[in-house]
């Protein structure tokens, strides 16, 4: 629990204002970014719009912005780290309220994930560590037995990247959405507890057969 709000490169942290309006613009103005993670029907940003989007976003269980920390206080280095003594914002992550916060659901204990990488730092593996640590989160400090993911069927590297996760196909809501000329399927995915727990199990010794042999 030492370090709740940090992973290996990142630093997850509340949004600040003013300090991130622009970078939350920076989202909006990402059309790629946004189409490949919202089903509606993409539109040049509104900043009203945008701030409404903001404050449904941060009411779920969870809502941080993801920082690249700085060289001096990450725990590896290279990459981008290097050129700034400050967090750089790079995107944002979220477990939904769902069934997690609503009081006649909460017995449930169910939550689904919400994420978006700025286009120029994305396909660095930030967005799988992002996940991960969310993942933690999500099982170990906020109790949680079930987290979904999704994506669409257009965006192959997301469906690759929750596979490899450990996420487990649920269902392909097939033809649901219209985009770029086509019909096109949402695929969802979950992760249970005792699902996340093994992998974990796995991941620890993996890493101590690897420091024996250093």
């Amino acid at each position: 629990m030492a370090n709740l709000f940090r992973s290996a490169r990142l630093i997850y942290r509340a949004y600040e204002s003013p300090q991130d309006d622009d970078f939350y613009w920076a989202m909006a103005q990402d059309i790629e970014a946004q189409v490949n993670s919202n089903p509606r029907l993409p539109k040049p940003p509104d900043k009203k719009e945008l701030e409404e989007t903001r404050k449904a976003y941060e009411k779920g269980l969870l809502g941080v912005i993801i920082c690249i920390a700085p060289a001096s206080t990450a725990s590896t280095s290279t990459d981008e780290r290097a050129s700034s003594e400050k967090p750089i914002p790079i995107g944002r992550i979220a477990l939904d309220a769902g069934f997690a916060t609503q009081t006649a659901f909460a017995r449930h204990r169910s939550s689904s994930i919400g994420l978006g990488i700025l286009a120029k730092y994305q396909n660095k593996g930030y967005g799988s560590e992002a996940i991960r640590w969310i993942l933690g989160w999500g099982f170990r400090v906020a109790g949680l037995h079930r987290i979904e993911i999704g994506c669409f069927s257009w965006n192959d590297g997301a469906r690759r990247l929750y596979e490899k996760l450990g996420f487990v196909l649920e269902c392909r809501k097939r033809e649901a959405l219209w985009h770029d000329g086509g019909w096109h399927d949402i695929i969802e995915f979950a992760m249970l507890e005792d699902e996340w727990r093994a992998l974990e199990s796995h991941d620890r010794l993996k890493s101590d057969e690897t420091n024996r042999k250093i």
